[in-house]
């Protein structure tokens, strides 16, 4: 069981939270001459860090999403995809973004891939609600101080909100409220069984390309407050 939680904190810290990174980046700032222990130099280098963990994480995202989708016409991916709906679909969301261990700045991301591929609001939002409030690292930390009582109700409290949240906003029918670029990103007008690797390669890469050069100035901005916050 020590085995299983160790590798797990091992892929959590290190493979999706890039945590090897913020180290290097310390390392060649105070290379540069930059004092990383002072406030100034610490809200740098979680900039520098949090910026190229994001922008990894969403070109991954949406390379991957992109190829998968290069398979399919785009009608054919939303009829697949429109069929999770009701609370079932939510709650199931609300957990997936439970166990994942990502902050709000890097669930954003992956909300963006979810809904660029064509999954509604009412399933993708419970997750962006839930995965930045708690995530298993926290929830051993909050059962080993408070108990697992209150850490129990704490993630209930967690799950209906965000289940209560994505319904509320599927209710509303807000998809036209979603920037057409992110609603978009997987309609395209070709012939997609005829694609070579090479051409679903290089189709996923320009998604990746454009996609990233919209977002940019957004995840500077909120991680550039998020840095300041930091520290």
């Amino acid at each position: 069981m020590r085995t299983l939680s160790e590798i797990w904190d091992f892929f959590q810290s290190e493979i999706l939270g890039m945590a090897w990174f913020n180290p290097l980046v310390g390392r060649t700032l105070a290379k540069a001459g930059i004092d990383t222990g002072s406030r100034m130099g610490a809200s740098l280098q979680f900039f520098i860090y949090d910026v190229i963990k994001i922008m990894v994480l969403l070109g991954f995202l949406i390379f991957i999403i992109s190829y998968i989708q290069s398979y399919f016409p785009p009608e054919r991916t939303k009829k697949i995809l429109g069929r999770f709906h009701g609370l079932g679909a939510n709650a199931v969301a609300a957990l997936l973004g439970t166990v994942t261990p990502f902050c709000f700045c890097s669930s954003i991301p992956i909300f963006m891939g979810f809904t660029g591929a064509g999954l509604p609001l009412g399933v993708t939002f419970p997750f962006l609600i839930s995965s930045p409030m708690v995530d298993l690292g926290s929830l051993v930390l909050l059962m080993s101080i408070f108990g697992r009582k209150v850490a129990f109700v704490y993630v209930l409290v967690d799950l209906v909100v965000a289940v209560a949240g994505g319904t509320l906003i599927e209710k509303l029918n807000m998809e036209n409220e979603i920037e057409e670029y992110i609603r978009c990103a997987g309609n395209f007008d070709i012939r997609q069984n005829r694609m070579t690797v090479k051409e679903r390669i290089d189709y996923s890469v320009s998604q990746v390309i454009s996609t990233a050069g919209k977002v940019m100035p957004y995840v500077l901005v909120g991680v550039g407050i998020g840095a300041y916050i930091h520290n």
